[in-house]
């Protein structure tokens, strides 16, 4: 065996590109199968992963303008107005003209919508114990500690358009 040989490395599960950074791709399969967790604890309660997040800024903020929904999801526009367009589909959300710039439009959760916070919440407490199970309250504490700090770490690099200043 040489030391190119897969077999010879620190990290043998790792792909080769990804050796420099065994953080960063463990961090990427946690993201992709979380992600697919919340898909299916959603899909109980009617919504895709995503749209939950853009309920819960409504839940709490009210009417808010679609300009600012996309500021603050960090998404692309037309992300955005898609899933605007299938939440209002599913009755969720109502966008009207803001009173204040007739351009700009006003997104804010229907009656139904308001029905779904208690599911989202269910959903994303039922999310949480599957994540960190097996994890006793101190460790969860402390991947809690550690995970803001990374996430510090990248919104200082990240800059405006990561939206951390939120």
């Amino acid at each position: 065996m040489t030391s190119d040989d897969p077999a010879c490395t620190a990290y043998p599960h790792l792909p080769s590109a990804a050796r420099g950074g065994p953080f960063s791709h463990a961090v990427s399969r946690v993201a992709r199968l979380h992600r697919i967790a919340a898909g299916r604890q959603l899909r109980a309660a009617g919504l895709y992963p995503g749209q939950e997040l853009l309920m819960m800024y409504l839940w709490d903020a009210g009417a808010t303008r679609q300009s600012e929904l996309i500021k603050l999801l960090g998404l692309d526009p037309s992300t955005v107005t898609k899933m605007l367009q299938r939440l209002e589909q599913a009755g969720y959300v109502r966008r009207a003209p803001d009173p204040g710039d007739r351009r700009a439009s006003l997104v804010e959760p229907t009656d139904d919508g308001c029905v779904l916070h208690e599911r989202v919440r269910d959903a994303w407490t039922e999310l949480e114990e599957q994540t960190l199970a097996g994890l006793d309250e101190g460790e969860r504490a402390e991947l809690a500690r550690l995970l803001g700090k990374v996430e510090a770490n990248l919104c200082r690099s990240a800059g405006d358009e990561a939206g951390c200043g939120e």
